[in-house]
């Protein structure tokens, strides 16, 4: 009897041993493709965190650290980056990770020919192999946001072998050099990730699988956190906020985001933009002129949010003062529409991501402009159609958000520049070209803040794009989590987390 005791314990015991440790995490959204290249969602961003290491990261003050690129030393000229790359890393093919992979990574993001990160890193010209561990980048010109830029997706190093093998395939089993490896995916149900043996840090790895959860109405996703079928949850809302301080079990961090919200109108893409809101700054003006963004934070948001005029919040120090958040003032939108010689009501097909705080937004402003003479026609589409469908033109206003960067550069030339890859509207000013290559050539803070003015000043009068507020990043988890760590990009670190 003390010997059958005895082996029920030790089986007990070993079985505690092998047990596996789980962080399931609950999306906002299911993500688009799991291809760095191709990526153009936030919510993918959260996904590849854990399976793409890049070049290099940032810490919770925004400070650019090393993560596969240990050091980099920048020419007097600043057209030559040279980089000095970790050794012993593997991809979870178990390819070396060396200068000839790190070339291929970013010659795979700036050739590509549907590469959505060319424009972010396309000011390289050449990588150049000079060791097994060395790069060069030789530059058109010199680029101050380039290692900012290596932070996020165009960072990202991909296995060359894998890589090739899959072609446009990749994003559906992704082979990286990160702390996870791709286990599966199910389209609207969940992605699995499992921990890889032979990563570069992987003493810090402790957690064996992690499973990311697409559930698009956050008080479902609430609902599940509470509940322990969750973890952790990203995107909550504002108005949950008290829910979730008054669960003891649960934590919350709150930051502004480094991201924006807006209101994209479609001024030159097709036949809708075939309308005196796309045709008439005067028009784009009285629109803006109808909200109340201090309003729409009160009402959606209890007034946790930022209201927001500019691609970057209050807290950069390229936030331009000068150009103040607008007062609504309805009697001058009405004048406005008058002289643009609009026929009231107007009517708009606006098309809005299929989230509750969203289409909540969406409700209020479709409100406040119909009293200048705007008749909004929502159109709620689900996130990854939404893209796709701005990409092609079928939409007149498209309410969308963007996750923000640390540089100013990451926020703004994707969607303000001729010919840039989320410039939706095909709006295309050469000044604003000419502005944003001045700001990315010089390496002065006080110089890159004159060219920033220059931009926003022309962008409020003319742009396609009405930014409306800077969002808190609310993410919310259970206290048996530890090593938790909030981050201004809103993205989820998982080395050093553990589970209690």
């Amino acid at each position: 009897m003390k010997r059958f005791a005895l082996s029920i314990a030790f089986c007990l015991l070993a079985g505690t041993a092998t047990a596996q440790t789980q962080l399931k995490i609950g999306l906002g959204d299911d993500p688009d493709t799991l291809d760095p290249s191709l990526s153009r969602s936030y919510t993918t961003r959260i996904v590849l965190a854990s399976m793409c290491d890049k070049l290099f990261d940032i810490d919770e003050k925004t400070n650019i650290v090393p993560q596969l690129a240990l050091s980099h030393e920048t020419s007097a000229d600043g057209k030559t980056v040279t980089l000095k790359l970790r050794p012993g890393v593997k991809f979870h093919d178990g390819e070396a990770f060396d200068a000839e992979a790190a070339k291929y990574s970013l010659d795979r993001h700036l050739f590509m020919k549907t590469s959505f990160r060319r424009p972010e890193i396309g000011s390289i010209e050449k990588v150049e192999v000079v060791d097994p561990l060395t790069i060069k980048l030789l530059l058109k010109e010199p680029f101050s946001p380039l290692l900012a830029q290596l932070t996020d997706r165009a960072g990202m190093m991909l296995a060359p072998k894998a890589t090739e093998a899959a072609g446009d395939k990749f994003g559906l089993h992704p082979v990286c050099a990160g702390p996870y490896k791709f286990v599966e995916r199910i389209q609207q149900d969940r992605i699995v990730v499992e921990k890889f043996a032979d990563y570069w840090n992987k003493d810090q790895v402790f957690i064996d699988k992690i499973t990311y959860l697409p559930i698009v109405d956050s008080t479902v996703r609430l609902a599940n956190l509470k509940s322990g079928g969750l973890d952790l949850m990203e995107r909550v809302l504002a108005t949950d906020i008290k829910s979730v301080r008054d669960t003891p079990k649960l934590k919350l961090t709150k930051a502004v985001s480094l991201g924006w919200f807006g209101l994209m109108i479609n001024t030159a893409n097709g036949p809708k933009s075939d309308n005196p809101l796309a045709k008439d700054p005067r028009v784009r003006r009285a629109f803006d002129l109808a909200l109340d963004r201090d309003v729409i934070n009160q009402v959606v948001f209890n007034g946790e949010f930022v209201p927001a005029n500019q691609f970057v919040n209050p807290q950069s120090p390229f936030y331009q003062a000068k150009f103040p958040v607008p007062k609504r003032d309805i009697a001058k939108a009405r004048e406005l529409m008058k002289e643009a010689g609009v026929n009231t009501p107007l009517s708009l097909d606006f098309m809005v991501s299929n989230t509750p705080e969203v289409r909540a937004v969406s409700e209020v402003i479709q409100s406040m402009v119909a009293e200048a003479g705007f008749d909004l026609k929502i159109r709620v589409t689900e996130v990854a159609t939404a893209l796709k469908q701005g990409e092609d033109g079928n939409f007149q206003v498209y309410q969308n958000t963007w996750s923000g960067r640390i540089d100013p550069d990451g926020n703004s030339v994707i969607y303000q520049t001729c010919g840039a890859p989320q410039n939706m509207a095909h709006y295309c000013d050469k000044d604003i070209d000419a502005w944003h290559k001045e700001a990315r050539a010089a390496t002065d803070p006080v110089q890159r803040k004159a060219a920033y003015e220059k931009i926003t000043q022309r962008f409020l009068e003319s742009g396609w794009i009405l930014y409306i507020y800077h969002p808190q990043i609310l993410i919310a988890y259970t206290d048996r989590l530890e090593g938790f760590k909030p981050m201004p990009d809103g993205l989820v670190r998982v080395v050093g987390l553990k589970m209690k």
